[in-house]
């Protein structure tokens, strides 16, 4: 049965993280989470409030990781999840990290990427010429990157589907679930 990985740590968005995980589990994959190590990590929710200009930040649920990130082997995995929050802002200096994306990217498969995760992938170069979307306080990050920021639900660009926030769940995991029965079918 193909494998699914999804990179993350604390301070991920609660939602970007638990939604394709447990969609990814229903639709019969094997999903593993990996952080920087193996320990509960503390996952938050972003909230918008009435007056104020930008989102405010909450504690979420508790999640443990199942591998650490120098444990992974790309090789392993069909396919790589990277959840949007703050996470992404420590991974992007994880060298294992970079490692992991960037074999994905290398490999050709399906990479899936949400909200914040763009300034994660940006400094790899894996966004050059790409289409991508983003939450859209990150465009300049996706233009510095060399690729196009697309303000959009759901954008497939080759083997990589992003979208700009949690509430694009639906068209996301759809079309990125589309992308795994194509390249990465579950057998009988």
């Amino acid at each position: 049965m193909p494998r699914i990985l999804i990179t993350t740590g604390d301070a991920a968005e609660d939602l970007e993280v638990m939604y394709p995980y447990q969609r990814l589990l229903e639709e019969g994959y094997e999903v593993d989470i990996a952080a920087p190590t193996v320990k509960k990590l503390q996952f938050v929710v972003h909230d918008f409030v009435s007056d104020f200009d930008t989102y405010t930040e909450k504690p979420g649920h508790c999640w443990p990781a199942d591998i650490a990130l120098a444990q992974v082997n790309p090789a392993d995995y069909a396919a790589v999840v990277v959840p949007g929050g703050r996470a992404p802002e420590f991974l992007r200096l994880n060298a294992d990290f970079q490692r992991i994306i960037t074999a994905f990217f290398a490999a050709d498969k399906p990479v899936a990427h949400i909200c914040h995760a763009v300034v994660a992938l940006a400094p790899l170069g894996v966004l050059q010429g790409r289409r991508t979307a983003a939450w859209p306080a990150c465009e300049p990050d996706v233009r510095l990157a060399g690729g196009t920021f697309v303000d959009a639900e759901a954008v497939v660009d080759g083997n990589m589907v992003s979208a700009r926030a949690w509430n694009d769940h639906p068209a996301w995991m759809r079309a990125f679930v589309e992308l795994l029965r194509e390249k990465a079918p579950l057998k009988g």
